[in-house]
C-alpha cells in the first residue's frame, strides 16, 4: 500500500514542482564555492579555478578568478540580468552590453546571457512532463520547457531529464527557435557536498562547434550560508585581490 500511495504522489507531481525541487536541490537558497573550469578544443584547452558566491533569493552572483596567475583577480558581477567584468590587469569595469549578451562568457561555450539570466527556469518557461525514460542508468522524467510569450530568453526549448531517485538533473538540451540542437549539458559524478547530493561535474557540449566543450568541476561549495551583501557590491567587484 505504501508503495502505490508513493507513487500516486509521484504521478501527481507537476513539471513545475519537479523543476523547482530539481533547481532547489542543486542551489539552495544561497551559495558559495570552488571550481574548476576547463575549456576544451580541437586547437587548445585551457583550464581556470575561480570562487562564487551566489544569492538566489536576491538574484545576485560574485564569479572571481584565483588561477591562472594571469587572469587572477578577474571578476563578474551579476546583479538581475545586469552583468559587470573588472579586470584586474588593466583595473577598469565594462558593464555588458545587450550586443554583448550572446558572446561567450569567458572564452567558454557559455554565453554572458547564461549568467545573467540564472533565475528560476520557472520565471522564463512553461513546463510539460512529455515522457518518462531511463538515461545513464537512472529512471528520469523528461520535461519540455517552452518560453513564456513576454520571456527575452534565447532558447526555442529546453528538454530535461530529471533523475526520479533525488530531482537532480540528468541531461539538458537547449534548441534555438528553428529547432535545432545548439548544445547540451550533461552532469556527472554524483556526489554529497555540504549534506547535499549534487553532480559535481557539469560538462557543456558544443553542437555548433564540433569538438568544443566546457566541463565545471565543482571542488567545494556550502549551502545556504549567509553571504554579507558588500560581497555583490561594485566596491568588492573593484577589490584587486
Amino acid at each position: 500500500m505504501l508503495a502505490v500511495l508513493m507513487a500516486g504522489s509521484a504521478m501527481a507531481q507537476t513539471a513545475d514542482e519537479i523543476i523547482e525541487r530539481s533547481e532547489n536541490n542543486m542551489k539552495g537558497k544561497t551559495s558559495r564555492g570552488t571550481y574548476e573550469m576547463n575549456v576544451v578544443t580541437p586547437e587548445y584547452s585551457r583550464n581556470m579555478k575561480m570562487e562564487y558566491w551566489w544569492d538566489g533569493e536576491e538574484d545576485k552572483a560574485l564569479i572571481k578568478t584565483i588561477a591562472p596567475r594571469k587572469e587572477e583577480g578577474n571578476k563578474w558581477l551579476k546583479i538581475g540580468n545586469e552583468m559587470w567584468n573588472y579586470l584586474k590587469t588593466t583595473e577598469t569595469t565594462i558593464k555588458i552590453p545587450p550586443s554583448m549578451m550572446l558572446q561567450s562568457w569567458n572564452g567558454s561555450d557559455f554565453t554572458n546571457d547564461d549568467l545573467a539570466r540564472e533565475s528560476s527556469l520557472n520565471d522564463d518557461y512553461t513546463h510539460a512532463i512529455i515522457a518518462e525514460e531511463e538515461l545513464n542508468g537512472a529512471e528520469c522524467w523528461k520535461i519540455a520547457s517552452t518560453p513564456k510569450p513576454d520571456a527575452a530568453v534565447v532558447w526555442g526549448r529546453l528538454y530535461t531529464w530529471v533523475r526520479k531517485g533525488d530531482y537532480l538533473p540528468s541531461v539538458t538540451q537547449y534548441y534555438d527557435e528553428k529547432g535545432k540542437l545548439v548544445r547540451y549539458m550533461v552532469y556527472s559524478d554524483f556526489k554529497t557536498m555540504d549534506g547535499r547530493k549534487i553532480p559535481a561535474t557539469w560538462t557543456m557540449y558544443n553542437k555548433v562547434k564540433k569538438g568544443h566543450r566546457t566541463e565545471f568541476i565543482i571542488e567545494d561549495v556550502d549551502f545556504d550560508a549567509a553571504i554579507p551583501e558588500r560581497v555583490f557590491s561594485f566596491r568588492e567587484l573593484e577589490r584587486g585581490n
